[in-house]
């Protein structure tokens, strides 16, 4: 019985798919499918039922999941301890990103980490789809105020939404001083965030404003982009827009509202605890982040006043 099996098994059922934990350990669907086929063989049970229509444990295989767990956990707690004992940060290590976050900001910080530290090694998964922790993954970075309960967290900065909208389109059609105003507005909604309306928390209850939309998209570099174009008001993270706004190509608009705020955390497991190269990771991601991060650096953000 091969170790490879074992986290091929582990990750599948945690995937819910062959192709997702394919996709998850960077192997072919094929590979997978025989890894876990030798695993049968090689137990003389089926552990998973699989055709066309669905897919799921068998008895057998429910039977092992938690067993297998721990074999993987405890191999990879191994191979930390060997590293702790020679006092070296090395290895491979496997973390998920919002893809947008991470080509903007994540992904310098984690070369330069790795310039730091020759001996890890790392897969990087710029995904927005992936919300969870699976075995396929050491550290999970997410721009979200939900926390996840069975995970460690920790806070690595803030993301700060703000209102904004090129200078030519609020020469035509005005600058919004409230939550009234914006409403006579054009919006640039972002589709993957739910229904149009926008929802702000002013000092003292949640806002909500129905901006007619003019642009939908599933992309916030679109929505930066459409912003800039004239098409209308777009509520962005300041991780993508501070350029432009440095650059006078987008104003941040005061309608009397703070910035949404949203933590950008790492999560991991409890048990073990977190490895050295992770801990080193972590350390490293915080400093080159800064709280409050770097790109809010000269950005006049408004603050609101209590609404009556």
């Amino acid at each position: 019985m091969k170790l490879d099996g074992i986290i091929a098994f582990v990750t599948v059922a945690d995937c819910g798919s062959i192709n997702e934990a394919a996709r998850q350990l960077r192997l072919s669907k094929s590979t997978v499918s025989e890894r876990l086929t030798e695993l049968e063989h090689a137990l003389g049970a089926k552990l998973l039922s699989r055709n066309s229509r669905q897919f799921g444990l068998t008895d057998d295989g429910t039977v092992l999941l938690d067993r297998a767990r721990r074999i993987v956990a405890e191999t990879n707690e191994a191979k930390e301890d060997l590293a702790r004992r020679r006092g070296e940060v090395s290895g491979p290590l496997r973390i998920a990103v919002p893809r947008a976050f991470g080509d903007l900001h994540l992904g310098p910080i984690l070369y330069d980490f790795m310039d730091r530290y020759p001996d890890v090694t790392v897969t990087a998964d710029f995904d927005d789809r992936i919300s969870d922790l699976s075995s396929a993954f050491d550290a999970i970075v997410r721009i979200a105020p939900v926390e996840l309960p069975k995970l460690a967290t920790e806070q690595l900065t803030v993301s700060r939404r703000t209102l904004v909208a090129a200078p030519s389109y609020l020469d035509r059609h005005g600058r919004p001083e409230s939550i009234d105003q914006l409403e006579r507005h054009k919006a640039i909604h972002y589709m993957d965030r739910g229904p149009d309306d926008w929802t702000f928390k002013s000092e003292i209850e949640r806002v909500v404003a129905r901006v007619v939309p003019r642009l939908r998209v599933t992309s916030c570099y679109a929505m930066r982009d459409a912003a800039i174009a004239g098409l209308g008001i777009a509520w962005l993270p300041t991780f993508h827009s501070h350029q432009a706004i440095k650059a006078g190509t987008l104003e941040m608009l005061d309608i009397g509202i703070n910035p949404d705020l949203t933590p950008i955390t790492i999560a991991y497991q409890h048990a073990p605890a977190p490895s050295a190269k992770l801990r080193a990771l972590i350390g490293h991601l915080k400093l080159g982040l800064g709280d409050p991060p770097y790109w809010d650096e000269d950005l006049a953000i408004p603050r609101s006043t209590p609404i009556s």
